[in-house]
């Protein structure tokens, strides 16, 4: 009787918050201020933040961090993030991707929330935005970041536009490591210090990989909607069995490439790896599929954060060993 009572309170509850989260979901008015702050995808700009924070935490270990370039570096990363979900929210409704039997978070377009014609003009306001934070960053950098911040819009546009939209052949994992991983922790770096050094290259590799796991997650949990839209990802192509191995994998591997130049201090992202993505990775095998995906979505997110803020308390222990 009581494990009855139990689950009639879970069902309840559960049924609740459905009802509670569809009347949020109507009560959106379209091209609110609302309705653009659930385009823009808040929850995602923390994939934005810490690669900027872990290009801060070298400059600050090698004693070159200057407060206004970082600041710059935040925005400009912010701006593009939200100007690369317009993009996606507005490209992927064209191409079908947005169907109604989507299982993640509901899209702007598809949902009526913002217009096509009114996301437009989002993208245009956003990029053009991402432009002035990246000519500002210009003053403290050079002209020779000039071809990144080109290459930043370019791919945030190719990544769902055109002709042959990377994302759906299979190209969204790379340009996951390369745009949050190499372009961000990089070049927040070189603006600073006007340099590149190993270990830069090292937090770079560790956090592109780190922060594929979101888009691999995501990928995951749209598989059978992705091969509907005949959108081909990396797990389209290789399979769930595969794709949970690689979840693991990959953060193993980030794990692994900052062991020869953080030598003891990576003791931090052992317990990263033990008590948040194991257990995290356990869940995701567990659930497989469905809408429940989303929360370790959300899971995800938050362990790509902590993942950058123990990198980031890594490198600076080993400063502090290495200074006494």
């Amino acid at each position: 009787m009581q494990v009855l009572s139990c689950s009639f309170v879970k069902a309840v509850k559960k049924d609740y918050l459905c009802t509670v989260i569809y009347m949020i979901m109507e009560s959106v008015q379209t091209n609110s201020i609302k309705a653009w702050i659930l385009a823009a995808r808040p929850k995602t700009l923390a994939a934005a933040a810490t690669p900027v924070l872990l290009g801060c935490s070298l400059a600050h270990t090698d004693g070159m961090f200057q407060i206004i370039p970082a600041i710059l570096c935040f925005l400009f990363a912010f701006t593009m993030q939200i100007d690369a979900n317009f993009i996606n929210d507005y490209f992927d409704y064209l191409k079908g991707s947005d169907r109604e039997d989507r299982l993640g978070p509901e899209r702007a377009c598809a949902q009526g929330w913002i217009t096509l014609k009114a996301m437009k003009r989002g993208i245009a306001f956003t990029t053009l935005l991402s432009c002035v934070w990246g000519l500002l960053i210009l003053c403290y950098s050079g002209l020779e970041m000039i071809p990144v911040g080109l290459l930043c819009i370019l791919f945030a546009f190719l990544y769902t536009a055109g002709p042959y939209p990377l994302a759906y052949h299979g190209w969204g994992d790379v340009l996951v490591i390369v745009f949050f991983g190499f372009v961000p922790v990089g070049c927040t770096y070189y603006t600073m210090a006007h340099d590149w050094t190993w270990n830069v290259t090292i937090a770079c590799a560790a956090c592109g990989l780190v922060s594929d796991l979101l888009l691999m997650l995501n990928n995951y949990r749209d598989r059978d909607t992705d091969r509907k839209a005949g959108k081909r990802t990396l797990v389209t192509l290789i399979g769930e069995k595969a794709t949970e191995k690689l979840y693991l994998g990959l953060a193993v591997v980030a794990l692994l490439l900052t062991l020869p130049v953080l030598r003891l201090a990576t003791a931090l992202l052992f317990v990263w790896l033990f008590v948040a993505h194991i257990p995290t990775w356990r869940y995701m095998k567990m659930v497989n599929y469905g809408r429940e995906l989303n929360e370790i979505l959300a899971m995800t997110a938050q362990n790509i954060a902590a993942f950058g803020i123990f990198l980031a308390c890594s490198i600076f222990l080993l400063r502090a060993y290495n200074a006494l």
